[in-house]
């Protein structure tokens, strides 16, 4: 069956899991362009920096009693600073159920050599939170940005925890409730909270945290660019805007930019409400599409922002794993020639299928104008195949 081609397509195109769609009404030429070209240590430059934490604290609502720094390497790297930095002292379990908390898994065996307790799941489900031993140090994403699965609260996470809770959030950060008073490192990237520019990633350190780096020194060489301590211990100057390295300063206006953007149009509770929205749109046409489905089956471990979808069609069920991946970059090749949607596959290591980012930036509007699209590539691709 073929069908025509829709007549309107999605104003903003970009469906991409990091970097994601700028903000609307996003302009290059309007970020502020003084200090370009400063040092990176200059006292206007370093405020600058500090003034783009506060904004992230404000925005986020992170309570006082936590600190925020800037780490290289956007949220690979703050992750990996925590990894490098706290772990040792105590046992480890890994939470992995996407490609990201396999990541994890895997440096801090091979890299760190240390043994950490595995808990894992098959692509689209979560691992049974109740065999989390909080006597340990536990890393786990909030939000598998490969797998569109999240933990659906904070109830398995206990207050009295003797390990620390590190969790990578940056699918989750502006587009989800994140428990502070739970987590003791929360790392996120510019480039998909809030579409900024990639490069650089945030953390924010519960007290716990930071005591852990006063008092813990891991037996083993930590790179300078994951290095938050001092001779002391966690490195205070981070919490005032100090750059671990040189950082683009241009990056750090464009993302000062989107945190203004976001208090604008009503701070927090505004970009899970437009998250909200968005998914809710894409759900409703997966429901009445016969094709497609949602790589999780149950619905309260479905991620909001990188939306995660399978094909249910018996014609894409009958191919091996690598025609369904050429069916996908056939799929992905339809709709980009027509500029109608941006950015649409899955990640490598998934299943084939389809990911759209239905975060804060993303227009409700733009997610109902691209489905008629999908359904055109998928019949147009999915008769190619027949022919």
């Amino acid at each position: 069956m073929t069908i025509a081609k829709p007549d309107v397509r999605p104003a903003r195109p970009w469906f991409s899991s990091g970097p994601t769609a700028k903000r609307p009404g996003y302009s290059l030429g309007a970020l502020p362009q003084e200090l370009l070209g400063r040092g990176i240590r200059a006292p206007e430059v370093v405020e600058r920096f500090a003034h783009g934490l506060r904004r992230t604290r404000e925005v986020l609502q992170v309570p006082d009693s936590h600190v925020l720094l800037y780490t290289p390497g956007s949220d690979t790297g703050a992750v990996e600073a925590a990894l490098w930095g706290m772990l040792g002292q105590r046992p480890v379990q890994v939470v992995a159920f996407e490609n990201f908390g396999l990541t994890w898994l895997a440096d801090v065996k091979d890299h760190l050599g240390l043994e950490p307790e595995a808990l894992t799941a098959p692509w689209g489900d979560l691992p049974d939170l109740s065999n989390v031993d909080w006597s340990k140090d536990v890393v786990f994403p909030w939000n598998g940005t490969t797998s569109g699965v999240r933990v659906p609260n904070a109830d398995w996470i206990a207050d009295d925890r003797e390990g620390l809770a590190i969790c990578d959030a940056t699918s989750a950060a502006f587009a989800m409730p994140l428990p502070y008073d739970k987590l003791d490192v929360v790392t996120f990237s510019f480039q998909k909270a809030l579409g900024g520019e990639a490069g650089i990633g945030v953390m924010v350190l519960s007290p716990r945290a930071v005591e852990r780096l006063d008092t813990y020194r891991p037996d083993r060489p930590i790179p300078k660019v994951l290095r938050i301590t001092d001779g002391k211990g966690f490195d205070r100057a981070l919490a005032d805007g100090v750059a671990m390295n040189t950082f683009s300063i241009l990056t750090i206006e464009d993302w000062i930019d989107a945190l203004d953007w976001a208090d604008g149009v009503g701070g927090l509770e505004e970009l899970i409400r437009r998250t909200d929205a968005n998914y809710a749109a894409l759900g409703d046409w997966v429901a009445r599409t016969p094709w497609i489905d949602f790589l999780p089956e149950r619905h309260e471990v479905r991620s909001t922002t990188s939306v995660c979808l399978k094909f249910t069609d018996a014609r894409i069920d009958a191919l091996d794993d690598k025609a369904k991946k050429a069916f996908v970059t056939r799929f992905k090749a339809l709709l980009e020639g027509e500029g109608a949607v941006f950015d649409m596959e899955p990640h490598r290591n998934a299943p084939p299928g389809l990911r759209l980012w239905c975060g804060c930036t993303v227009e409700t509007a733009d997610v109902v104008a691209a489905t008629p699209w999908l359904e055109w590539a998928f019949e147009t691709a999915a008769s190619e195949l027949a022919a």
